[in-house]
């Protein structure tokens, strides 16, 4: 008895949790939506003299910009800050800020690294402790946590801007990178560090503390400014942890209200996002459709993972390893499986990457979970950017659809055509390419195999998950891969890249076409895309693509496994 009511308790909390996010949105929402529209909000009293304060110092014009403009400004700004933080990588040696005397980082590795910062990804072929100098944290890691954040929800921005079509132009990107910066991801940044602070997170500058165990034993203990890089981390969804362990780790998330404050940051923006939309649209039942679409799959993929990792592991049993906990392997025991189950599928939902457990010792349907997530890469995602993949499939169904039943291709009062049909199979089609050429790519040569150290199907999901994970610009891994090599800081590094910037300069393409359409008026022959028709529809459109896609590399990967284990 008193166990079931421990596991009652249990998922009263999560579903507690998740209630506790869906109420939070709906505010910062329309925070995000005043934020993104200049219009009259919370703080602007001291907000607008910093942001005329930046506009001075920098001379930023806030002439509006086409989608070219805006697109070229993006990439022209993440191009200096990439140059600037590869070279302070490779020369993170000298005497600033290193009190641990950490030396220069390798060439493919510094790549590697400034490419996945720059692009939201965060993921760490290296151990942060070890690995980075707190001169590097800072005006690396941390910085670039701010502003590739900030450049996901301008180009989110941007997009929606696109789509509501009053105007050829998309507005300012360096007006937007300022505003979301200044108004939402330093002031969150700063709230939830504090929190984390509250429960032990440390925020030093001072080096490693050498400590005499209990056992009479010398262990150096790293620190550094932990609570600050974890903040944003979260905030941001970035995912890069300072420890190896990442929120693992005790110092980087020590309780269980600092495991729920750091789900609930990486949470926030991404589903505030979409209820900025509604309010930018003018329409909150069309962000209510896209919204439930979202929150449904995220759901069967919780459930799904909850229940397999609730099983157990048989191969486990077997070795004589009680599995009445579930399967309790590379997990915290101050989490749990429900915490873990949940922590896993909200980290590789909203893209954010950072890990409460370790995703190599899933079970194979339980890692199936956040890996089919990041094929999709469409269930909420990083800041901004799930919701206009998601747009992009909105976009595909009602073409489809509409193709099926006789109705007009309208989305949002514009006539989609064949321009924008096209485009949009374009930015689908990217995603995939990149994770199945390269995981094709890894198998077929030596150099990729050198880096698996599991043979068979889990081996087959390992690389699976790293590109799924380096596309999708999640950033977490299996772990079980060696994957600080040439090969992988390259191939991972390309992936990355093109994951992001591609994907949205395709984006921006699509509205740029559609603002200089003007708007259709509906009929009884429009689709209408803002009912509980259109959420299902757009769901089965979305799984049905993504099972053609990825389905028989699934089959041969975790599917086998948990065939193989359960047989």
């Amino acid at each position: 008895m008193i166990k079931i009511l421990k596991q009652e308790e249990k998922m009263l909390q999560n579903i507690l949790f998740l209630i506790v996010f869906m109420i939070l949105v709906i505010p910062m929402g329309k925070y995000l939506y005043q934020v993104a529209n200049c219009e009259k909000a919370f703080g602007d009293r001291i907000f607008n003299k910093v942001d005329n304060t930046i506009y001075k110092i920098f001379k930023i014009d806030k002439e509006e910009m086409n989608w070219k403009q805006y697109v070229l400004a993006l990439i022209i700004t993440n191009a200096v800050m990439i140059f600037a933080g590869y070279l302070i990588l490779r020369i993170q040696g000298i005497g600033l800020f290193n009190p641990s005397e950490i030396g220069g980082m390798e060439e493919s590795l510094s790549f590697n690294t400034i490419i996945s910062f720059m692009t939201n990804t965060n993921l760490q072929h290296y151990s942060g402790e070890s690995g980075l100098s707190y001169l590097a944290q800072m005006l690396v890691i941390i910085y670039m946590m701010f502003t590739s954040a900030a450049t996901g929800y301008a180009a989110c921005m941007a997009f929606i801007r696109g789509l509501v079509g009053k105007k050829k132009t998309l507005g300012n990107f360096y007006v937007d990178m300022v505003r979301i910066t200044t108004r939402v991801l330093v002031p969150l940044a700063f709230i939830v560090g504090v929190l984390l602070i509250s429960q032990g997170v440390p925020q030093t500058l001072g080096g490693t503390e050498t400590v005499r165990t209990i056992e009479g034993n010398l262990q150096d203990i790293a620190r550094g400014p932990v609570a600050a890089l974890e903040s944003i981390k979260h905030v941001g969804t970035n995912g890069g942890g300072f420890f190896g362990a990442n929120s693992s780790h005790p110092f980087e998330n020590p309780t269980i209200v600092s495991n729920m404050i750091e789900m609930l940051s990486m949470m926030i923006l991404p589903g505030s996002c979409v209820i900025a939309f509604g309010y930018m649209i003018g329409n909150k039942k069309q962000s209510k459709a896209v919204f439930g679409a979202m929150g449904i799959i995220f759901l069967v993929g919780l459930l799904i993972c909850w229940t397999s990792e609730k099983a157990g592991n048989p191969e486990l049993a077997a070795a004589g390893l009680s599995q009445a906990m579930g399967n309790m392997e590379g997990k915290e025991l101050r989490f749990g499986i429900d915490q873990s189950a949940l922590f896993t599928t909200v980290t590789t939902s909203f893209t954010t990457g950072t890990v409460n457990n370790m995703h190599d010792t899933l079970t194979p349907l339980g890692g199936l979970v956040p890996m089919l997530h990041m094929m999709l890469n469409v269930v909420f995602g990083g800041k901004g950017v799930g919701l206009m993949n998601m747009l992009m499939y909105a976009i595909l169904t009602v073409f489809l659809c509409g193709l099926m039943v006789g109705r007009t291709p309208e989305f949002l009062s514009k006539k989609l055509e064949g321009r924008e049909v096209k485009l949009v199979a374009l930015s689908i089609i990217v995603h995939p390419l990149l994770i199945l050429a390269f995981s094709a790519l890894a198998v077929a040569i030596p150099a990729g195999l050198e880096g698996i150290t599991n043979g068979g199907f889990h081996g087959l999901s390992q690389i699976l998950y790293e590109f799924s994970s380096a596309s999708a610009n999640n950033g977490s891994g299996f772990e079980g891969l060696a994957d600080n090599t040439l090969f992988w800081n390259m191939t991972t590094g390309v992936a990355m890249f093109y994951g992001r910037y591609l994907a949205i300069v395709i984006q921006l393409a699509v509205v740029g076409s559609l603002a200089n359409k003007k708007p259709v008026n509906t009929s009884v022959g429009t689709l209408k895309t803002d009912n509980f028709t259109f959420t299902i529809l757009l769901v089965a459109i979305v799984l049905i693509i993504g099972a053609l896609t990825f389905l028989p590399a699934l089959v041969l990967g975790p599917i086998a496994e948990h065939l193989t284990i359960w047989a």
